[in-house]
C-alpha cells in the first residue's frame, strides 16, 4: 500500500468515528498520532547510535508500549488508556530535556478526538505500516505530508500558516541559508520555510557531522497556533531533526520590542506573517510610539528590521497594501528604506495564494547594514495559456525559472531591464512619498478609448435594448389577447 492510500484509508476511518468533525480535528487527531510514531522510531535509532541516549517519553506512554502490536489493546480499554494516562502524562511531562519539552508543548493543546475505541485501533495498526527510520518511507511520507497541508484549505483559516511551497522554495534559494548562519521564522506556520532552507542547506553545504551540527543549532522558530505548532514540529521531526525544541508555541509580538537584545540578533529571516489580521488589544504597545498599529504584517515587518544582525538579510511575504500605505506604513518603508538595502521586490500575480486568499502579494528581499539606493522589481506572471493559478494548477518553482535566471546569482551581478525587471532609485521612491506600488513601466497600458465617446455609445446600447424590449413586450401581449 502507498502511503497515499494509507494516509486516506485512515482519513476514512477518522469519518465513522461521531467524536472527529471536519478536516482540523481529523488533521489534528492525525498529527498528534504521527507524532507519537516518529518521535518512536526516532528514538529507537538514537538507543542504538548513543549509548547514554534517554528517550523523553516514560516507556509505558511510549508508542512501541501500547500502539505497536496490532492485537494490543483496544475499544474501552484504548480509550480510557489514551484519555486518563497517555494525554495527562505528556501534558504535565517533566521538560528535563528539549526532547521532554518539545513533547510537551505539542500536547499541551492537542486533544483526542476519537471516541471509539475500535477505530482507533484501526487507525494506530495503519499507523504502524509506516517505518520513519526507512529512508523511502519517509521521504515518501514527506511528500504526503506536504499534501496534508495543501488539504488545509477545508480547515478555516489555513491560509494563515499555508505558503505555496514553490514561493518558500524561491525564497530559501535566492537567500541562500549556509550551516553556522542563524535563521530565524517569527510566524512559522507549519515549517515550510524552514524545510525549505534545511533541504537547500543540505543539499548544497552539509558535507561532514559538523555541518548537519551548526545547521540544527542555527534554526529558530514561533508559532502561535496550536495544530499548526504541532504540524511544524512533526515536520521538523520528520526532516530528521533531532531537537525541535527550538519552535516556540508562542506570540513574537507579545514581546516588547526593545526587549530583543544585540545577543538575539539572526543572520537571516525567512518568513510570510500573518496580514489582513489584527492583533489583539495591547499588542501594539510593545512597539514604539512611531511604529504602533494593530495590522499583523506591519508590526512584523518592524520588529524584523530589529532583529537582523549588520550584514543580515531577510526574505518576506507581504500584501500590496503594505507596498501603497500610509501613516505607520509609510514611516515603517522609511525606516527599512535607512536600515537596509531593499535590492528586490518579486511582484506576484493575486491568484498566487488561491483558494487562501485572492491578494495581491510581495517577496521583499533586503540586507541590513546600508541604506537603499536603488530597488529592482521583477513582475511575475501566470504562465502563457493559464488565466489564473488555482488549487488543480499552482504556481510552481520551475514558473520562477526566468526570475532566478535573471536574479544574477548571491551577488546580483549582471541584472539587465528587461520586459519583467525594472530598477527604481530610493530617491524616485522617496518622492513618491514611499510608495513601493511600483508597475511595470513596459506594459503598455491597454487603450479603451476617450471616456465621452464610450459614454455616448452605452446610452445608445441602453436606449436600443429598451426599444427592443419594447418590441417584444408589445409582441408577447399581441399573442395573449389571441
Amino acid at each position: 500500500m502507498s502511503v497515499r492510500t494509507l494516509v486516506k484509508s485512515i482519513q476514512d476511518i477518522m469519518r465513522q468515528d461521531s467524536g472527529v468533525d471536519g478536516d482540523a480535528q481529523r488533521i489534528s487527531q492525525l498529527c498528534w498520532m504521527f507524532f507519537l510514531k516518529i518521535i518512536d522510531d526516532q528514538d529507537q535509532e538514537l538507543e542504538l547510535l548513543k549509548d547514554d541516549y534517554r528517550p523523553p517519553i516514560p516507556a509505558a506512554l511510549q508508542w512501541r508500549a501500547w500502539a505497536a502490536d496490532p492485537e494490543g489493546i483496544t475499544g474501552d480499554e484504548l480509550l480510557s488508556f489514551v484519555n486518563d494516562a497517555l494525554f495527562p502524562g505528556l501534558k504535565n511531562l517533566v521538560p528535563t530535556t528539549p526532547r521532554a519539552r518539545t513533547v510537551r508543548s505539542v500536547f499541551e493543546d492537542a486533544y483526542n478526538y476519537m471516541k471509539s475505541g475500535q477505530l482507533m485501533r484501526q487507525v494506530v495498526n495503519k499507523i504502524n505500516a509506516v517505518d520513519f527510520n526507512d529512508l523511502s518511507d519517509r521521504q515518501h511520507f514527506g511528500d504526503i505530508y506536504e499534501q496534508i497541508l495543501n488539504d488545509l484549505q477545508s480547515a478555516g483559516n489555513a491560509g494563515e500558516y499555508y505558503t505555496p511551497r514553490a514561493v518558500t522554495s524561491f525564497m530559501a534559494q535566492m537567500i541562500d541559508p549556509k550551516p553556522g548562519e542563524t535563521l530565524f521564522d517569527p510566524a512559522c506556520g507549519t515549517g515550510g520555510f524552514l524545510t525549505c532552507a534545511i533541504r537547500h542547506m543540505r543539499e548544497r553545504y552539509v558535507k561532514k557531522p559538523h555541518d548537519e551540527w551548526m545547521l540544527q543549532n542555527g534554526l529558530h522558530a514561533v508559532e502561535k497556533k496550536a495544530l499548526p505548532h504541532m504540524l511544524c514540529v512533526t515536520n521538523m521531526l520528520l526532516h530528521g531533526i533531532e531537537d525541535p525544541s527550538f519552535v516556540r508555541h508562542d506570540n513574537t509580538l507579545a514581546r516588547p520590542y526593545i526587549s530583543w537584545t544585540r545577543d538575539e540578533r539572526v543572520d537571516i529571516v525567512l518568513t510570510n506573517p500573518p496580514f489582513g489580521g489584527r492583533e489583539e488589544d495591547g499588542i501594539e504597545s510593545n512597539f514604539p510610539q512611531h511604529f504602533r498599529t494593530r495590522e499583523t504584517a506591519d508590526l512584523f515587518l518592524a520588529l524584523i528590521i530589529r532583529l537582523l544582525k549588520p550584514g543580515g538579510r531577510a526574505a518576506v511575504v507581504l500584501p500590496d497594501g503594505s507596498l501603497f500605505g500610509e501613516g505607520v506604513k509609510t514611516r515603517l518603508k522609511e525606516h527599512l528604506m535607512e536600515e537596509c538595502n531593499l535590492h528586490t521586490i518579486v511582484r506576484l500575480p493575486n491568484s498566487v495564494f488561491k483558494p487562501y486568499a485572492s491578494i495581491g502579494t510581495n517577496l521583499l528581499f533586503f540586507e541590513k547594514g546600508a541604506p537603499t539606493t536603488e530597488t529592482w522589481f521583477w513582475e511575475h506572471r501566470v504562465p502563457e495559456g493559464q488565466k489564473a493559478y488555482s488549487m488543480t494548477r499552482p504556481i510552481r518553482l520551475e514558473h520562477l525559472a526566468d526570475c532566478i535566471a535573471w536574479w544574477g546569482g548571491p551577488l546580483r551581478e549582471g541584472r539587465e531591464e528587461t520586459e519583467r525587471g525594472w530598477k527604481v532609485s530610493a530617491e524616485e521612491i522617496k518622492a513618491r512619498g514611499c510608495n513601493l506600488d511600483i508597475k511595470n513601466p513596459h506594459t503598455v497600458e491597454e487603450d479603451y478609448g476617450d471616456p465621452e465617446a464610450l459614454l455616448n455609445d452605452l446610452t445608445a446600447a441602453e436606449t436600443e435594448v429598451a426599444a427592443l424590449r419594447d418590441q417584444l413586450r408589445a409582441i408577447l401581449t399581441e399573442a395573449l389577447v389571441r
